[in-house]
């Protein structure tokens, strides 16, 4: 089968997105904090932070809130693959209502973080804390239940920092083209993670999340040796039914989509209304991304059209080679994590 016309054209763009996509060569998300506060009654309240790691770095990100009872060392300290858990039990100190919480050094990252205070009566307020505003007050008047923007935006920052994600999608589009196949093959993308996020999410399903991001780094390989082979050589299943091979790797997808998400965790009693939201803003960001790259493929043909030499060649393996070459480091990144 001829190789897409534009498909070089966005070797540009791939190059330009592994260079500036937060974390670098690191294929893994950004992955938010969590500050939780659990108020057991009047000055009785617990508040947890966990924060993500990068081996054994992690940034310098501070929790305080404003009556300053955990400025003082945590009553506990624990860490995880990823994460490091720190915990304050506070015991006849202020109220919550009114305080202000602040995190130290949030405006110096690209990082997220959830918040979720439930109050001694039962009420639970989540929110997000983003670098650009990183405090809130806490209204434990406020209603019951998810404000929407948390999950939201948390599903939309989740997929756009996540290169490895939108390395598939991108070479998903490349492969394809624009068109009714493009739309057949994101759709059975979406269908197939939304299934298993959901799944894992409730705990229906688990998975060791080491194997999961190693499987999609290789799924990532797959589409690029696909994007790579030469014209006319024999058709592959992926070239004649590419939804097939979107739906079977979308699977392994939202099972890491569901790994970041358990990081932080659902709100009790708002579960399904806090993965749907958090299900949309994935579905945003692929929307927002998809869309981006399809206005620079088209600028860029608009280049290649002015070019005098023939960029055939060129525009047929670079991107393959870019997608397939950070995939594979991203592979044995992980095996050696395994």
């Amino acid at each position: 089968m001829r190789s897409s016309p534009w498909a070089g054209l966005v070797a540009g763009l791939v190059l330009l997105f592994v260079a500036t996509a937060p974390g670098g060569a690191s294929g893994h998300e950004i992955r938010p904090a969590l500050i939780q506060i659990t108020e057991m009654g009047p000055g009785r309240y617990d508040v947890v932070w966990k924060q993500p790691m990068v081996g054994d770095m992690t940034l310098h990100m501070v929790p305080h809130l404003s009556s300053g009872v955990i400025d003082r060392e945590a009553s506990s300290t624990t860490s995880a693959p990823g994460f490091l858990t720190r915990t304050w039990r506070v015991r006849g100190g202020p109220p919550l209502d009114g305080q202000i919480v602040r995190i130290e050094g949030l405006q110096q990252t690209v990082t997220d973080v959830l918040m979720r205070v439930t109050t001694a009566d039962g009420k639970t307020i989540n929110d997000v804390i983003r670098p650009g505003d990183p405090s809130r007050r806490l209204a434990l008047a406020a209603p019951k239940g998810v404000r929407i923007p948390a999950y939201l935006a948390l599903g939309i920052g989740h997929i756009l920092t996540g290169a490895d994600h939108l390395m598939f999608v991108l070479g998903l589009l490349l492969l394809i083209g624009p068109g009714w196949r493009l739309v057949k093959a994101v759709s059975a993308f979406t269908l197939a993670h939304s299934l298993t996020l959901a799944l894992a999410a409730l705990g229906f399903v688990r998975f060791p999340s080491v194997i999961i991001e190693a499987l999609v780094a290789l799924s990532i390989i797959f589409v690029a040796c696909e994007l790579v082979r030469a014209p006319g050589r024999p058709e592959t299943l992926t070239r004649r039914q590419p939804w097939l091979i979107a739906f079977t790797f979308g699977l392994l997808h939202g099972l890491a989509f569901a790994g970041a998400l358990a990081e932080v965790g659902l709100p009790a009693g708002a579960e399904r209304i806090a993965l749907l939201l958090f299900n949309v803003g994935v579905e945003i960001g692929q929307l927002m991304f998809i869309g981006a790259a399809l206005a620079v493929i088209t600028g860029l043909r608009a280049i290649r059209r002015r070019l005098s030499f023939d960029s055939t060649v060129f525009a047929r393996v670079a991107p393959a080679y870019v997608i397939g070459g950070f995939a594979a480091f991203w592979l044995i990144e992980r095996v050696l994590a395994v």
